[in-house]
């Protein structure tokens, strides 16, 4: 199965009449990593007015959780939720901070600024596309390497290791759907002087073309 997630952690600010809001975006496999990631930005922001989250923590996109933090009902926790929705992401936890800055905006004007503060860190924040890979270890002699590495470029294959010794070795991570054709093509494009072992097989998270 395949998902998109937040990649890492990103964080953002914005003020919105006086009122400073934080936004803070990370990868939380389950639910156990999305509740200690909300509670380091807790620690962090011990004195803040409100500290808002929304998340889904799993690749399904079944275990979604959200809070107002005592925000009115609906204004905060589930617009962050929405946002995250809306662009189809697993796996990844948003905590808004605000610090009141005396100005209230209103049940629609503090549904639009935590669903704006969402959007600005998931902007910021790095996206991946997980998916079943395979390890490919491949071992030619030092004439080959430089071909080995243009035909690497652009194949979507990710670079994990490089090894020098008698010869080269480099590992890389192959979408399992794409291995046979991939190897196909290599060893074409090597006229054969590549040896292609596989090793093992989990979810990696892709680099998301732009």
């Amino acid at each position: 199965m395949n998902y998109l997630g937040v990649f890492g952690e990103a964080t953002y600010e914005r003020v919105i009449e006086k009122s400073r809001f934080l936004s803070f975006a990370a990868r939380t496999a389950g639910e156990e990593e999305a509740k200690k990631f909300l509670d380091s930005v807790r620690l962090r922001h011990a004195g803040a007015t409100h500290v808002c989250y929304g998340y889904v923590a799993d690749a399904l996109g079944n275990l979604q959780r959200f809070s107002d933090d005592g925000e009115p009902q609906g204004t905060a926790g589930l617009p962050i939720l929405g946002v995250i929705k809306a662009q189809k992401l697993s796996e990844t936890a948003v905590a808004v901070v605000r610090y009141f800055g005396g100005i209230k905006l209103g049940a629609g004007g503090l549904t639009r600024a935590y669903a704006q503060a969402a959007a600005d860190v998931l902007a910021a924040a790095e996206k991946r596309s997980f998916e079943e890979c395979r390890e490919l270890i491949l071992s030619v002699g030092y004439a080959e390497v430089g071909p080995l590495l243009r035909f690497l470029e652009g194949r979507g294959a990710e670079i994990l290791s490089r090894e020098f010794a008698e010869g080269a070795e480099v590992t890389v991570a192959v979408r399992e759907a794409e291995r046979q054709i991939f190897s196909a093509d290599l060893a074409g494009a090597l006229l054969g002087r590549v040896k292609v072992k596989e090793g093992r097989s989990y979810v990696h998270p892709f680099p998301v073309e732009k």
